[in-house]
């Protein structure tokens, strides 16, 4: 008992420490966790940086939206070419060059920090890790994917190595440098603006000029070499043009995240077009809003770093995206799901009944009566289909006018009885195909063709029709063939 009570007094004065630690801050008593938050701005700021009023925010927001505008360009096609991971082993790549060339710089009695100098270094080393990947992949059997995870690594070590000797050397300052890493837009000034800007307005012209080429490349490798065009030099212009996006977006969102801004646009621009140039547009536009909102966003609150805010701006626009597409979203193929599978419910119960009223009928095929009432208990059993399913398509049939519901029973309106039919039929047709064409066995002709019959157009009814006219089938009136062929009809 004495040990239960020295325990529990011991973890009573640890929780008063600990509350007593969050409650006050050491340095500055009456400080806690909830003062120290972040502050949301004002009004007027929001304004400023809206109308673009302060000259600073005006440099990074429109530099950063002229980057996001090329990089969605440039990076449709990246991933149409399945090359994602190439921006991210690129910009990897570029880091040792912007510490060996601080080095070089320094060396030669500079400041070190030239932006030009040092974007240029990690241009050099950016293009020798794209080279290595592609001899790797035309000279081996490695796939793309493990090249670029090789030279990514390998690079980005050599880079943070070659940093750590930078911080050792006495003669230079080598402050900033990390930056490159994780990107730092508020360091923009007017000359970064115009070096973005006019890299990027080349990137956005040469890769609209050479759309057609890159289409090609992207979708049809072989062709463009059967036809003449120089194949390799076409990819590597496409390179080059990611190598200049990457470069000119380090110092913007940092080599870390600067793949996110080129994928994610053009990734969200899929889902709402099948069109090419349509998803370049958007996929530029998706870029532009995100640099543009990303950046206004840490402009208002400073200790949200530009880089991971406008990555997080393109992946809100990409999960928007993915859900609400109007070509390839979620929520429209949901909806095209579950209209094939109503569809395909509703045509497996009008045959069910057709197949019923043969049974009970003793006329003549092709002239079934229509006012026949059919037993419920005895469509159930033509499917397998549980009550709760039978009712629930028995309600859908009422509401299409397609049936009418009686106490235990169904019966087919006029409508319906056409419908019902019509679907017979394509199905008969499709199982005599396959059966004389296509050497299924009748056991299972009939399991095979009701995975294609739903989707036989008029077009494809006509084929099948001619073709199995031209044999010497009977297409007046069909009856079903697999039951003609186990001698069960």
């Amino acid at each position: 008992m004495n040990v239960r009570r020295s325990l529990l007094g011991l973890l009573w004065c640890l929780g008063s420490v600990g509350f007593a630690g969050l409650g006050h801050d050491h340095g500055d008593t009456g400080r806690s966790l909830w003062t120290t938050g972040m502050e949301w701005p004002a009004v007027q700021d929001g304004l400023e940086v809206l109308i673009l009023q302060n000259y600073n925010t005006r440099l990074v927001v429109l530099s950063t939206a002229i980057l996001g505008l090329a990089s969605g360009l440039v990076g449709s096609f990246l991933l149409l070419r399945k090359r994602s991971l190439m921006g991210d082993a690129l910009s990897h790549a570029c880091l040792p060059g912007i510490a060996l060339f601080f080095m070089v710089m320094v060396s030669f009695g500079g400041e070190g920090k030239s932006l030009m100098g040092l974007l240029f270094g990690g241009t050099v080393t950016g293009v020798l890790g794209v080279a290595m990947v592609m001899g790797i992949r035309n000279t081996t059997k490695i796939k793309d994917d493990t090249a670029m995870g090789i030279v990514l690594s390998v690079f980005f070590g050599l880079g943070i190595a070659v940093l750590g000797m930078v911080q050792s050397m006495p003669e230079a300052s080598a402050a900033g440098l990390e930056s490159f890493i994780y990107g730092k837009a508020a360091s923009i000034v007017m000359q970064d603006f115009l070096l973005i800007a006019s890299v990027a307005l080349v990137v956005v012209i040469c890769t609209l000029s050479l759309m057609k080429e890159f289409t090609v490349l992207c979708f049809d490798e072989g062709y463009i070499s059967a036809i003449g065009w120089p194949a390799r030099v076409i990819d590597i212009v496409m390179l080059i043009l990611v190598t200049a996006v990457t470069v000119i977006g380090l110092q913007a969102v940092g080599l870390i995240l600067i793949i996110a801004f080129l994928i994610t646009p053009a990734a969200a621009a899929r889902f709402w077009t099948n069109d090419l140039r349509t998803m370049l547009w958007l996929a530029g536009a998706i870029g532009g809003i995100s640099g543009w909102f990303g950046s206004s966003v840490s402009a208002l609150m400073p200790r949200l770093p530009a880089g991971a805010v406008i990555v997080l701006v393109a992946a809100v626009l990409f999960l928007f995206s993915m859900f609400f597409g109007n070509a390839r979203g979620v929520l429209l193929r949901f909806r095209a799901h579950r209209h094939l599978h109503r569809k395909v419910g509703r045509q497996h119960l009008l045959r069910a009944m057709y197949e019923v009223l043969e049974r009970l009928s003793d006329t003549p095929e092709g002239t079934l009566p229509r006012n026949v009432r059919v037993p419920i208990k005895d469509v159930h059993h033509k499917r397998s289909w549980s009550h709760a399913r039978l009712q629930r398509l028995i309600a859908q049939a009422k509401r299409e006018d397609h049936i009418e519901v009686f106490p235990k029973k169904i019966r087919l309106t006029e409508s319906g009885f056409g419908e019902a039919a019509r679907i017979t039929r394509n199905h008969r047709l499709w199982e005599t195909y396959l059966i004389t064409h296509a050497d299924v066995a009748p056991q299972h002709v009939d399991r095979d063709a009701d995975r294609v019959e739903h989707v036989l157009g008029p077009e494809l009814v006509g084929k099948l029709e001619e073709k199995l006219a031209a044999d010497g089938h009977p297409l007046v009136s069909i009856p079903s063939p697999h039951l003609i062929a186990t001698g069960r009809g």
